[in-house]
C-alpha cells in the first residue's frame, strides 16, 4: 500500500507531540537521526518492507502502538 511509511510517521509524530509543534519538530529530528527522513515520504511513495519495519521498530521504542 503506497504511503504506509508516511502514515506511520505521521502517527508517531501525532501521538508523541500531542499537538505541540516544538515537540513535533524534535520527533522529526529524532527520526532523521535514526535514518528516516519524514520529508522524503509522501502519500504516494512506494513502500519497502524494510522501511516499514524500521519505522515500526522506532515507534515501538518511542512507546507508540502501530
Amino acid at each position: 500500500m503506497p504511503g504506509e511509511v508516511k502514515t506511520l510517521i505521521n502517527h508517531i509524530i501525532t501521538q508523541r507531540s500531542a499537538g505541540n509543534q516544538e515537540i513535533a519538530h524534535t520527533i522529526m529530528a529524532k527520526l532523521i537521526l535514526r535514518g528516516i527522513d519524514p520529508s522524503m515520504f509522501t502519500d504516494s511513495s512506494p513502500d519497502a518492507p524494510l522501511e516499514i519495519e524500521k519505522v515500526k521498530s522506532i515507534a515501538c521504542e518511542m512507546g507508540v502502538e502501530t
